[in-house]
């Protein structure tokens, strides 16, 4: 009869203790301590915020700024009656109704602008945080 013909014995399934007892969890000794690779934070600590770089807010008030400016002057560059001078009665106020009228489409266009602007504007952001986003 040869080895594989004996039978074995059925083994413990606790633990071996061929060495002797398990020495406490304070004589264990320390694993050595490598620094974590980078991008990796230790446990514990707090990472640093990271600053916030808010450039499309500054770029979006920038244009607010510019298009209130254009409609500002927009309108106030209609009172100019200079090309109404001379003329009286039904003449003057004609020529004056239609300096207002031509002043309050220009208004209304840089407004339609500024509105067209803005929606371009925000299409553009939602995009741009759809695609950084982390999945």
């Amino acid at each position: 009869m040869g080895k594989r013909d004996r039978a074995q014995e059925p083994q413990s399934w606790g633990p071996r203790n061929s060495q002797g007892p398990t020495p406490p969890p304070d004589a264990w000794p320390t694993p050595p301590q490598w620094p974590p690779p980078s991008g990796y934070q230790q446990v514990g600590t707090t990472p640093k915020p990271k600053k916030r770089r808010r450039i499309f807010l500054w770029l979006f008030l920038a244009v607010q700024i510019l298009f209130l400016i254009w409609v500002i002057t927009g309108a106030a560059s209609g009172s100019d009656t200079e090309g109404c001078r001379g003329l009286t009665g039904d003449d003057l106020e004609l020529c004056e109704d239609a300096g207002d009228i031509g002043t309050t489409i220009g208004v209304g266009l840089v407004i339609g602008l500024w509105a067209a602007v803005d929606i371009i504007l925000g299409f553009t952001y939602l995009i741009y945080r759809l695609a950084s986003r982390r999945a």
